[in-house]
């Protein structure tokens, strides 16, 4: 059990039947009436964001996530097999488990955390940004490049995103994994 008073962010609580993660807590003590925290809490499972608050010193069960740092291995079917980087045990995740970063899952891809709560996958987090190529977009266009935009590109796993005029295809690009957006040629 944890206190509302010991609520900080990153704290992960149990609370109406799912395990969210405190995102932001502000403890208020109006003039009158008694203290409480406001919270935002994002559930873990879903990525929904809740505005909330607690009375002081309210009692919550906090839920303890366990993070394995997994490699992408290969896709076989619906699953994606991942192998813990210590212990060489692997374990295969469905498309629901891993969410829509899915999308940018390479073979080999290292460094991605998986969240287990309970003996089950509750989450997978993909690196912040990952190295792809461009494999098709439209040709370089000349002309309207002052009011910025790009241009849609399909990427090497399957994902589009929108790039800058001047990529082509075969370039190798940086792209965030939380936004969906390019960052910078390679």
């Amino acid at each position: 059990m944890i206190s509302s008073n010991d609520f900080r962010p990153g704290v992960t609580i149990q609370y109406n039947n799912g395990i969210w993660q405190i995102v932001e807590a502000m403890h208020v003590k109006p003039g009158k009436g008694s203290a409480f925290v406001r919270t935002r809490i994002k559930n873990i499972e879903t990525g929904n964001v809740l505005e909330t608050t607690f009375r002081a010193g309210e009692k919550l069960p906090q839920a303890i996530i366990e993070k394995f740092e997994m490699q992408f291995l290969y896709k076989s079917g619906d699953n994606y097999t991942m192998m813990d980087v210590a212990s060489y045990e692997q374990l295969e995740l469905t498309a629901e488990q891993i969410g829509s970063s899915v999308e940018f899952l390479k073979e080999g891809l290292e460094g991605i955390q998986v969240l287990r709560w309970d003996g089950k996958v509750i989450g997978v987090e993909l690196p912040n940004t990952v190295e792809l190529e461009i494999k098709e977009t439209a040709p370089d266009e000349r002309g309207d490049t002052s009011s910025g935009g790009g241009k849609p590109a399909t990427l090497e796993t399957g994902a589009v995103i929108t790039v800058p005029f001047h990529g082509k295809v075969g370039d190798r690009i940086k792209v965030d994994t939380r936004t969906r957006k390019y960052i910078t040629r390679v």
